[in-house]
C-alpha cells in the first residue's frame, strides 16, 4: 500500500454468522453484529460461540468484528453486560459499540488496549465538541449522527484530525437523531434505546392546524427515503470519514450480498483513480459472479439525506413500505391479464405493487361484492394504499396474476419488490475473496526457504511478509523442478489466499525436492501469514491513543457539547444506572435526571396527562418545508393556524415545534 494514504473501511451489517460471512465473501473490511442482548436491535441476537466463528473468519482477510452493545442498561444488568464483554473479548472481537456511558466507563478498565471502543451513533453526535468529549471519555472511533453534511464532517475532521470518525452511507433512516427519540416508549412501551423501536416514525397520522384543519389526511409525514450514497463516496472519502457504515442488521443475506458488492467496487474504484491517497482497511481482491444493482435490492426510494444540503424529497409519504425499482406503466387490461409498457422483463413468481388511493379500492371492493352503497364521503387527500401482488405466469409483457388486484388501472406505475431472476442469481455462491500473495522460494545453507509478501487489491507489494525454512540436503535433480515447484507452492486451496507469482532464487530449480516438503512449506507459510495479519491489526488498534478521562472534569459539556434541549429535558442524557449518574456528577452535570425509560418504565404506555410536556423526537427533516411551505427557503405561505398537530387514528395528538434559527422540527406529546 502506498506511504501516507488513508484507510478506508466498508462497515457491513450482519443478521448472523452467515450473514457475517456472506458480508466478508463480499468485500466488506468490517463486520458489525448484535450479541445475545444488549444491542439496538433487540430481534437481531447472536450467541458467543457464532461470534467467535465470525471474528476468526473475518481475520484471515484483516476484517475486523465490531458488537453492538448501544443500548441503555439498567443498575441489575451492568454485571451481566460486563460478563458479556469478557466472553467477546475472549474470542477476538476487535471493537465495541456502546451508547451507555456508565458501561463505557466499566468496559474500558477491563478490555485491552487491542479492543476499540466506538461511540453509537446513539450518542448523538452532531459537532465536533461532542465528538472531542467523547473521545476524551476514551472512545477510540465515533459514530456521526446520519443527518451531517459533508461540511459538517470535513469540519469535525479538521479540528479532529486524529479521532476515527465514521458515518452511515446505505440503508433505512431514523427520523429522529438517533438516541434521543422517545416516541415508542411513550406510546407503545417500547424502548429504542433499549433495541425495541416500534417504529412510530413509519404510522400514518394525519396533519392538523390548531383550528382542527386537516391539512393532510393519513399520511406517512415522519417516514424518510432509504439512505444512499454511493454516488457521494469519494467526497466522504475526501471528507475525513475513514469507515462508511450499510444499515441492515435485520436484511436477509441477498441484502448483504447485493449492498456490500456495490459499495466495495465503487471504494475499489475511487482507490484505483487514487492509489497514494487511499488503501483499503482488509486484504484480499474479490471476483464476483454477478452485478449488483441497488435498485433491486429493499428500498423505500433513494435519498442523499442532508449530505448536501436540506432537500425536500427526503420523505416517503405515500407509503413507508419498500416500492422496489420501477418496471413501467400499466397499459391495457383484461379480466386475468394486464400489459406493462415498457423494457423490464418479468418471471413468474416477481413481486409487484402499486399505489392507489383507499377510496378508490373500497369501490373496487364494492363492485366486485355487489353492493352499491356509494355515501362514504372521500376525505381530504384520501389515503394511499400500496397494493402487492404475485406473477403467476409472465409472457413477455403481459402478466397473468395469481388473482387479479383490486384497483388497478391503465396509466399506472408499476414497481417491482421482488426480483425472481435476481434473487437465483443471488443464490449459492456468488464471490470469492483471497489474498494475492507473491511467493519467493531459495536456497539456504542446509536446506530450503519460503518467503510469502502480500499484494494488495490494486495490486500493489504489501509491507507485509512471512518466511519459513527447512533443512533438507541439497540434491541434484535429475531434470529442472520448475513447473513441480510451481504446481506445489500454488495448491492454495480452501485458504484465504492465491498466489499471484512463484519467483525461483538461482541454483533452486535444480535441487530435487519432494513434493511432500514443497506441501510442508506452502502450509508452514500460510500459517505464518495468518499470525503476521493478525499482529498487524492488533498493533494498529493499539496505535490509537486514550486520553486519560480525568482531564475532561472540567470540560463544559452541558454547554458547549449538546444541544440547549439537553438543558431542558435532561432525560436526553440517557441516564439509567447508579454508574451513569456518577460519571456525569463527575463531568459537572449537577442533579442528573433520569432516562425517559426510568421514568416511564418498558411495557408501560405513557397516558395522556402522566407528562407535562416532553420532547419526543428532534427532527433536522421538516414536514413543513417537505411540503413547501418554509417560507424562509422561498416557500409558500401557509394558510392554516400554527401550532400543527399529527393526529394518530386514535386521536392521539403530536404538537410540531419549528424551530427555524436551528432548522430543525421538534415533536412534543399534546398535553392540553
Amino acid at each position: 500500500m502506498a506511504g501516507g494514504s488513508r484507510s478506508i473501511e466498508l462497515l457491513a451489517p450482519a443478521k448472523n454468522l452467515e450473514c457475517g460471512i456472506a458480508a466478508i465473501d463480499h468485500g466488506a473490511d468490517a463486520i458489525y453484529i448484535g450479541a445475545s442482548r444488549f444491542g439496538a436491535r433487540q430481534s437481531a441476537g447472536n450467541s458467543v460461540e457464532d461470534i467467535g466463528k465470525l471474528c476468526e473468519y473475518a481475520h484471515r482477510y484483516g476484517v475486523t468484528v465490531h458488537v453492538t452493545i448501544n443500548t441503555i442498561i439498567y443498575d441489575d444488568e451492568l454485571e451481566e453486560t460486563l460478563a458479556l464483554v469478557r466472553e467477546l473479548v475472549n474470542v477476538g472481537v476487535d471493537a465495541f459499540l456502546l451508547q451507555d456511558m456508565g458501561l463505557m466507563s466499566k468496559v474500558r478498565e477491563i478490555v485491552p488496549d487491542t479492543v476499540a471502543l466506538h461511540a453509537s451513533t446513539q450518542c448523538d453526535t452532531r459537532t465536533w465538541e461532542k465528538a472531542q468529549w467523547l473521545s476524551e471519555q476514551g472512545f477510540d472511533r465515533i459514530v456521526l449522527a446520519r443527518e451531517l453534511s459533508v461540511e459538517e464532517i470535513s469540519e469535525i475532521h479538521k479540528r479532529l484530525p486524529n479521532l476515527e470518525l465514521e458515518t452511515f452511507v446505505h440503508g433505512a433512516l431514523c427520523v429522529s437523531y438517533s438516541g434521543i427519540c422517545y416516541a415508542s416508549q411513550y406510546c407503545f412501551g417500547r424502548s429504542a434505546n433499549r433495541g425495541a423501536c416500534s417504529q412510530f416514525c413509519r404510522l400514518a397520522f394525519d396533519l392538523k392546524d390548531s383550528d382542527g384543519k386537516t391539512i393532510e389526511h393519513q399520511r406517512h409525514l415522519l417516514s424518510l427515503k432509504d439512505m444512499s450514497q454511493i454516488d457521494n463516496l469519494e467526497a466522504l472519502m475526501r471528507s475525513g470519514a475513514c469507515a462508511f457504515k450499510i444499515e441492515g442488521r435485520l436484511k436477509d443475506i441477498n441484502y448483504v450480498k447485493n449492498v456490500v458488492s456495490a459499495y466495495s467496487q465503487r471504494i475499489d474504484e475511487i482507490i484505483r483513480q487514487h492509489p497514494r491517497e487511499f488503501h483499503r482497511a482488509s486484504l484480499g481482491r474479490v471476483a464476483y459472479s454477478f452485478t449488483p444493482n441497488l435498485k433491486k435490492t429493499f428500498n423505500r426510494g433513494y435519498t442523499s439525506y442532508f449530505l448536501n444540503g436540506r432537500q425536500a424529497d427526503i420523505f416517503s409519504p405515500d407509503t413507508p413500505k419498500a416500492l422496489g425499482e420501477f418496471v413501467g406503466m400499466v397499459k391495457e387490461i383484461r379480466r386475468d391479464s394486464f400489459n406493462v409498457a415498457g423494457t423490464s422483463s418479468f418471471a413468474n413468481g416477481d413481486g409487484l405493487c402499486f399505489l392507489g388511493s383507499e377510496q378508490e379500492d373500497k369501490k373496487a371492493s364494492r363492485q366486485v361484492h355487489g353492493s352499491n352503497n356509494s355515501s362514504t364521503r372521500q376525505p381530504v387527500n384520501s389515503p394511499i394504499v400500496l397494493h402487492g401482488f404475485r406473477v403467476n405466469r409472465a409472457v413477455g409483457n403481459r402478466l397473468y396474476p395469481y388473482k387479479m388486484p383490486h384497483g388497478l388501472k391503465p396509466g399506472m406505475a408499476l414497481y417491482r419488490n421482488q426480483n425472481q431472476a435476481f434473487d437465483k442469481e443471488l443464490s449459492g455462491t456468488t464471490a470469492i475473496r483471497k489474498i494475492p500473495v507473491v511467493m519467493t522460494f531459495g536456497l539456504t545453507d542446509n536446506g530450503f526457504i519460503l518467503r510469502g509478501k502480500l499484494v494488495s487489491g490494486d495490486g500493489i507489494e504489501d509491507t507485509l511478509c512471512a518466511e519459513t525454512l527447512i533443512s533438507f540436503d541439497h540434491q541434484q535433480a535429475q531434470k529442472p523442478q520448475h513447473d513441480n515447484i510451481v504446481r506445489q507452492l500454488t495448491k492454495l486451496g480452501n485458504t484465504a489466499y492465491e498466489c499471484s507469482d512463484v519467483r525461483l532464487e538461482d541454483g533452486v530449480e535444480q535441487c530435487f525436492i519432494p513434493s511432500s516438503v514443497l506441501a510442508d512449506l506452502r502450509r508452514a507459510l500460510i500459517i505464518e501469514l495468518d499470525k503476521k495479519i493478525q499482529e498487524r491489526k492488533r498493533i494498529t488498534i493499539h496505535r490509537t491513543t486514550r486520553l486519560d478521562c480525568d482531564k475532561a472534569q472540567s470540560y463544559k459539556f452541558v454547554r458547549e457539547a449538546n444541544p440547549s434541549q439537553y438543558q431542558a429535558f435532561p432525560y436526553l442524557y440517557n441516564i439509567s444506572n447508579d454508574v451513569a449518574r456518577k460519571f456525569y456528577e463527575q463531568q459537572g452535570l449537577t442533579k442528573p435526571d433520569e432516562a425517559f425509560e426510568n421514568q416511564h418504565p418498558q411495557g408501560v404506555q405513557v397516558k395522556r396527562g402522566q407528562v407535562e410536556d416532553a420532547l419526543l423526537m428532534q427532527c433536522r427533516h421538516c414536514i413543513r418545508y417537505s411540503l413547501g411551505y418554509c417560507v424562509k427557503r422561498g416557500g409558500k405561505k401557509p394558510t392554516w393556524r400554527e401550532p400543527l398537530y399529527l393526529e394518530l387514528p386514535d386521536k392521539r395528538r403530536f404538537r410540531l415545534e419549528f424551530d427555524c434559527k436551528d432548522c430543525q422540527m421538534n415533536i412534543h406529546p399534546d398535553v392540553e
